[in-house]
């Protein structure tokens, strides 16, 4: 890097004219002396003109402007001879971007001396780097190791760092990321400096795909094999470069027997998809090549005895989880991979591995491992299930070696903790969405049943008065199907398939319109305590249906606590429920690396007690629908995946965790709801509340209705109802049939009132037909799922929605509620 020329100014005088100039001062303060007849004077006049003389002297010494200006720029040579690293790449910019410093990796990798955001790397790539720089001219720091060019074939991780007196500069530090995982980077290896870095050692490789033709080998192999070096292996066929004699040693082919005898060992290696269950054969494999004797200069002599060293630290360098057991079936040693992969990170090896998998695959694996160390040389694999998690097989691959001393058995897994903790979770999102499907289908079904049971109690309750015989069955009739529509209703905000009615409106807020509820649920036993943060942000959400989570997850703490408390034997004990609200942003949000939410501002819902918690094998399952750990008779199991619905539909989140104790032990659950917070303008207007009898508009001039229902008891009861009302009904058993009611033009109808669900056609497609004859017609549809659904599938005008299950005086009500408005906007 090239640097100014900093020049050294004007120096002092010459010495001859120094000497020269103290002459003439003297000379002239003698001359001063006598004229003037004084010392004093003279004195005087000397000092000033000496004065005079040195400032002179010091401003010849100053640089000018330009040369202290270059005195004042850093050497960024010094500064690239600093920062020079062979693994990692440096570069330095300034606050316009401009590379002003770099080192050789950099240019070696990145060519040109072009600044990091010119580096030519793949979309989403460049889109990480520009949000790291970003972060790091913000926060002061930034990184991330998910860039990669856009072939694909090199991979970085980048730190970012803001530097200088004034913070003025960005150091980018570029590192090179090998992929790991599988069987990813397992062909460069071997063919690059680890390859031979093992060819010098004795030993040598080869990826063999499942038709026997290499992939990949070391340089070593391929010297041995071709006699010559620098030459490929790749696409010959693995057993044409080795022969066995008549006591079946095996060598080289093209050193025949004057050669070294080899010790092959054959590792399977999981398919590329990660399969557990795939056979041995439709997999890659990896062939060990060690030579049996090796002589002066080489790493190994004597037995196979004496090579376990240097194949342990073989094995320990390969991704793949590697094991090694005795004839006997103990083992003998395994990599890191392995024990990552069994989850025995921190307990280390057990004596058998039999004691790795669960009781029921015991005795199959130890006669397999047996089997494997005292036979014929073969692979197989099979699936177990570890110890650590009985609901998932693994497979593990076997393969008998020879010639290895005590080693018997090569036993190989693929550490696949990411990929099933991946698959957990989309097969519970699978499950939890199938059965809201399931939900929502029995609910809707279920209210069609309900609305004929609540219609013919409100018929037959016309024809009684209190006090007669049947008046009370009657009403307890009533009262247990409206209980079983709060369960279709359960059922539905589960499946997210509920109407909601949202505001704008503070968390705090639907909390202290609960609490006094809630502290008489409590009770005096249970401590109920609630903290805000400031400045929180609005939510759109139905304050009914909070209030209900809120009560809902309050209950089940103070019933978890009263459960605790017995199990311990504590008849004085005491609890604590705490509800907490908090502010979280953003970047708090992407800190926390929670995939499924998105990055944005949330508010949050905390709810924690002190009963002991959940256990762990029912976290994932506690918001399933009738799944409950209480007593028979006391839960319905409803009241949970009740709080996820009413979450979910309202574009939140719920997570369920344990805290822990001081003795590390779980102390209490914990439920927290993330809200997003509301950014838009939106009036705060409160629902109210929709009693059973729904109020009549001012209407009375009763109307042609035509009622179309495929359900017999529903069309039935609301004909019954709506007749006795005043109403001329016309009664249709689907879409069709009321398509042609209204296309023969017999009656002029007011009003229709149908179903949405039914066969041929449903009710928003005879809609749409009706609405082409008569545009103008007001339609009022009744259906067991959610009006909020409904609206967003069915773009129609003037329509109207009365959820079922349904009374008689609401359908009533409705239905004149209906055509009043109808007839204000006609007039």
């Amino acid at each position: 890097m090239s640097l100014g020329s900093h020049g050294d100014g004007p120096g002092l005088p010459p010495i001859p004219l120094l000497f020269g100039i103290l002459l003439a001062l003297a000379v002239s303060v003698g001359l001063v002396w006598l004229v003037g007849g004084t010392s004093l004077v003279a004195l005087s006049y000397g000092g000033a003109l000496l004065t005079v003389l040195l400032t002179l002297l010091l401003a010849a010494r100053l640089k000018t402007p330009e040369e202290t200006a270059q005195l004042t720029q850093p050497d960024w040579a010094v500064t690239a001879a600093a920062i020079e690293n062979r693994r990692r790449a440096v570069a330095i910019i300034d606050r316009a971007n401009r590379l002003v410093c770099a080192n050789a990796t950099y240019e070696a990798w990145f060519g040109g001396q072009g600044a990091p955001h010119e580096i030519s790397l793949n979309e989403a790539s460049r889109k990480r780097l520009a949000d790291a720089a970003r972060q790091a001219w913000r926060e002061g720091a930034a990184e991330t190791d998910e860039l990669t060019t856009p072939t694909r074939d090199r991979n970085f991780t980048l730190q970012v760092e803001r530097v200088g007196r004034g913070e003025d500069y960005l150091v980018w530090r570029f590192g090179e990321r090998i992929d790991d995982k599988g069987q990813e980077g397992v062909a460069d290896r071997i063919a690059g400096p680890f390859g031979a870095l093992l060819s010098a050692s004795g030993i040598e490789l080869a990826l063999v795909a499942p038709d026997g033709i290499v992939q990949s080998a070391t340089p070593g192999l391929a010297e041995r094999a071709l006699g010559e070096q620098g030459g490929s292996l790749v696409g010959q066929e693995f057993v044409q470069l080795l022969r066995s004699d008549d006591r079946d040693r095996i060598f080289f082919a093209r050193e025949g027997q004057q050669g070294t005898p080899q010790t092959l060992v054959h590792i399977p290696l999981d398919q590329p998809d990660g399969d557990a269950g795939a056979p041995a054969d439709k997999a890659p494999s990896l062939m060990l090549l060690v030579d049996s004797n090796v002589g002066i200069g080489g790493g190994w002599q004597g037995s196979g005895k004496a090579a376990i060293p240097q194949l342990e630290a073989l094995l320990s360098a390969l991704p793949l989880g590697l094991a090694l057991t005795d004839r006997d079936g103990r083992f003998l040693f395994a990599n890191k991979a392995f024990l990552r992969a069994v989850e025995r990170e921190e307990q280390g090896l057990p004596q058998f591995p039999s004691d790795l998998v669960v009781r029921e695959d015991k005795p199959a694996i130890a006669d397999t491992v047996r089997r494997f160390a005292k036979g014929a040389t073969s692979s197989g694999d099979m699936a177990v299930r570890l110890a650590g998690d009985k609901e998932e097989p693994v497979s593990i691959g076997l393969a008998g070696v020879r010639g290895l001393g005590d080693a018997a058995v090569l036993l190989s897994i693929t550490d696949s903790t990411e990929e099933k903790r991946l698959r957990r979770q989309v097969a519970q999102a699978t499950k939890m969405q199938a059965v809201g499907q399931l939900a929502g289908g029995v609910a809707h079904d279920f209210n069609n049943v309900l609305t004929a049971i609540i219609g013919y109690c409100d018929l037959m309750l016309l024809r009684h008065t209190p006090g007669d015989s049947d008046y009370d069955d009657i009403q307890q009739i009533k009262a247990n199907s409206n209980r079983a529509a709060s369960l279709t209703r359960q059922l539905l905000a589960f499946s997210r398939q509920q109407t909601l009615r949202p505001v704008v409106l503070q968390l705090p807020d639907v909390v202290s319109e609960v609490s006094q509820l809630l502290k008489r649920l409590m009770g005096d036993k249970i401590e109920f305590a609630v903290r805000h943060d400031r400045e929180l942000g609005p939510v759109r959400a139905d304050p009914q249906q909070l209030e209900q989570v809120i009560i809902n997850l309050a209950v089940n703490a103070r019933d978890a606590m009263q459960a605790h408390a017995a199990r311990s034997g504590k008849e004085n004990w005491k609890g604590k429920l705490t509800l907490a609200t908090r502010r979280v942003s953003a970047r708090d949000v992407r800190k926390m690396g929670i995939d499924i939410m998105p990055a944005d501002d949330y508010t949050v819902l905390i709810v924690q007690d002190t009963g002991g918690g959940i256990p762990a094998e029912h976290l994932s399952k506690i918001f399933e629908p009738f799944f409950t750990t209480k007593e028979q008779g006391k839960g319905t199991g409803l009241g949970l995946s009740t709080v996820y619905g009413i979450v979910k539909q309202s574009n939140g989140f719920i997570f369920a965790d344990n805290i822990g104790g001081p003795d590390g032990r779980p102390s209490g659950a914990r439920f927290t709801i993330y809200l997003p917070v509301h950014k838009g303008e939106m009036p705060v207007v409160q629902r109210s509340d929709d009693g059973e009898d729904t109020k009549a508009s001012e209407w009375s001039g009763g109307g042609n209705l035509l009622l179309v229902e495929d359900e017999d008891m529903v069309r039935a009861v609301a004909e019954r109802a709506l007749t006795r009302a005043g109403y001329t009904v016309t009664t249709a058993r689907d879409g069709e049939e009321g398509l042609a009611a209204v296309a023969n033009g017999k009656t002029d109808f007011d009003l229709i009132v149908s179903d949405v669900v039914m066969p041929a056609m449903d009710g928003p497609a005879m809609a749409r037909a009706i609405r082409r004859v008569k545009p103008k017609i007001p339609i009022l549809f009744m259906s067991g799922y959610a009006e909020e659904q409904l609206r967003n599938e069915i773009d129609i005008d003037n329509m109207h929605f009365i959820p079922k299950p349904f009374s008689v005086q609401q359908i009533n009500g409705k239905v004149s509620e209906v055509l009043g408005e109808q007839a204000k906007i006609d007039a």
